[in-house]
């Protein structure tokens, strides 16, 4: 019962990590405008994102614009979008993986494969966390050298949006629950391996010999 348990939650915790992806694909918020020097009073603020840019007004107005180009985007932008959406997809195999072979379910007989088709889908979560962290951890290099180079115009210097925080919680959560589940599912293997098997004690005939039925 523990270890179903532990499963159900290493499956909601993933759940949650993918929806995080998700949400962190679609924000603009990857890049913001710093403000430093004399941009500390600005008119507008500027959000960079992996599908579109936004500029919002001191008055509260949004204007947003979705990239002209695929082609002429930087490399960390096509990247991140790939991988993002190999993500969201890889999300959605191993959340239907996981079903299938999780304890609460009768999809599949228990037994080995069960317990294999488990840990197959914990490692296709662990996968998604180390994919999506790939270009979360570009984006934040490229933020912090850029901020810290000098030949960079102060209207030019980013920080880190909140899209990328949320990427990290979501990554976190993708590792743990995959983790969580790889290792129920390990444990519950290893207690299933070698069942116990109990025989009656054996007992003499009246003649001196075993009788046969006692055997196991």
């Amino acid at each position: 019962m523990t270890s179903a348990a532990l499963e159900i939650l290493g499956l909601g915790l993933g759940i949650l990590g993918w929806v995080g992806v998700i949400l962190a694909c679609g924000l603009p918020m990857w890049q913001v405008s710093a403000f430093i020097d004399v941009n500390i009073v600005v008119a507008q603020t500027i959000w960079e994102g992996l599908w579109m840019t936004c500029v919002v007004q001191s008055t509260g107005q949004m204007q947003c614009k979705v990239y002209d180009s695929i082609l002429a985007l930087r490399p960390e932008l096509q990247a991140g979008r790939a991988l993002t959406v190999i993500v969201g997809l890889l999300g959605l195999v191993a959340l239907m993986v996981t079903v299938v072979g999780a304890q609460c379910t009768n999809c599949i007989r228990p037994g080995k494969m069960k317990s294999r088709i488990v840990v197959a889908g914990g490692a296709i979560y662990i996968l998604c966390g180390v994919l999506v962290l790939v270009p979360l951890c570009w984006f934040a290099n490229i933020v912090i050298s850029d901020f810290y180079d000098p030949t960079v115009p102060p209207s030019q210097k980013r920080e880190m949006g909140a899209a990328l925080y949320i990427g990290w919680a979501a990554t976190a959560l993708l590792l743990f629950g995959g983790c969580l589940i790889c290792c129920c599912s390990c444990s519950q293997r290893d207690e299933t391996s070698f069942p116990v098997k109990y025989s009656a004690p054996r007992r003499p005939t009246s003649n001196g010999e075993y009788d046969k039925k006692n055997y196991v």
